[in-house]
């Protein structure tokens, strides 16, 4: 099949050239972003293959099928940003790769733990300065500390198993108690109890109409003082102007982003040279205890390898007409 990528880094290229070895795809690599500007340059393809940040709504989903497009391969796990029922409509299929690498995404979120807690993105400046004072980087024991896991899937079980073996204490909150959680330790506790006694809390559900803004003022007020909060799952799960206020009362005192609710603007593209308008982002680097990655959680190359596999695997399985694993459905 050919099939044009949107959104595609040198990355991208290397990833799924390698792969694509083993299934001989016609493989089209675009740098540009899929909009309603861009869906044009889909045609000639049967499949389109597209990242967390590219725009699917039904007028861009109307021109890939006015363009012949048949399948919208996602190289990633969240669908949040496709319009499904208008995908179906139109008869186009959609899939995606449900789990690439869940212990790159929690290595992540311990990393951004790690780094806040003990402070050694500071310490490393410093110490390049001479500076070797300790004054300012007083950590504390992860050892005894209360963890909440919000989002209890493949990614939040590999979390859950590293802070066990730190020796936290784990309380976990999902739509579904996994009996899997429960193997490893981790205490069912309901939101508010999960708020109430959890020194560090990390966000691992999707983006759905539920989970949008769930960590808003209500929510924050009912943290501990002190809080750190972590999020590697998606953006707009936190209301980035509640937890602005939350770290203006020290209410919130750490927290660790991988994502920004309107990160569609900035990540995966260099702006060193331009000046940033997004006045809420800029106010978020503002605070000394802000620690922000551009969606980086899952980049590592066994990752990167396992969601070329399975993205191409899904498009081979599509021109074979075979049952779909990955599909999404409306």
């Amino acid at each position: 099949m050919t099939v044009t990528f949107f959104n595609s880094k040198q990355y991208d290229q290397q990833s799924f050239t390698e792969v694509n070895e083993q299934y001989g795809h016609e493989l089209r690599f675009l740098a540009v972003p899929l909009n309603a500007q861009t869906a044009v340059l889909a045609k000639g393809a049967q499949a389109v293959c597209v990242f967390v940040n590219d725009r699917v709504d039904a007028e861009v989903l109307e021109q890939l099928a006015e363009a012949g497009v048949q399948l919208l391969a996602l190289r990633c796990a969240g669908y949040n940003n496709v319009d499904l029922p208008a995908a179906a409509a139109l008869g186009l299929q959609v899939v995606r790769v449900p789990a690439y690498s869940p212990y790159a995404v929690a290595e992540h979120t311990l990393a951004l733990i790690l780094t806040l807690n003990r402070k050694t993105h500071r310490a490393y400046n410093r110490v390049r300065e001479g500076n070797f004072a300790l004054t300012g980087l007083l950590g504390f024991d992860l050892h005894g500390r209360t963890v909440g896991l919000i989002g209890l899937g493949t990614i939040g079980l590999v979390t859950a198993r590293i802070l066990k073996g730190f020796g936290c204490r784990v309380l976990g909150f999902d739509i579904q108690n996994s009996p899997e959680a429960e193997e490893i330790g981790v205490e069912f506790a309901d939101l508010d109890g999960l708020y109430a006694q959890s020194d560090i809390i990390s966000l691992h559900c999707p983006l759905t109409p539920e989970t949008h803004h769930l960590i808003d003022n209500a929510a924050v007020a009912k943290m501990k003082d002190g809080v750190m909060l972590i999020n590697t799952s998606r953006g707009a799960i936190i209301d980035t102007k509640a937890v602005i206020k939350g770290l203006k009362s020290e209410k919130i005192k750490y927290l660790g982003l991988d994502v920004y609710e309107e990160e569609g603007d900035l990540f995966f593209e260099d702006y060193s040279n331009k000046v940033i308008q997004d006045d809420v982002f800029m106010r978020l680097l503002s605070f000394n205890n802000v620690l922000i990655t551009g969606h980086q959680a899952f980049f590592t190359a066994d990752a990167m390898h396992n969601i070329a596999q399975i993205t191409l695997q899904n498009i081979t399985d599509f021109a074979e007409k075979k049952e779909l694993a990955n599909a999404v459905q409306a």
